[in-house]
């Protein structure tokens, strides 16, 4: 996996990791829903990109 993409992935986890706890420290369900689909997302793209990699070698 490039080293960019694998950066911008765990950037977006992270990134919603923050919101979800911050949702949840300040009990706004909607801002920690999207803190979770958030790091689906990044999760899912680096599962993708892991995926790419394996196929090249």
């Amino acid at each position: 996996m490039g080293a960019g993409k694998k950066a911008k992935n765990v950037g977006k986890n992270v990134k919603g990791k923050t919101k979800e706890a911050t949702g949840r420290a300040v009990g706004n369900e909607s801002l920690e829903a999207k803190g979770r689909a958030e790091q689906m997302a990044g999760d899912a793209k680096q599962t993708v990109q892991k995926a790419k990699d394996t196929l090249k070698h």
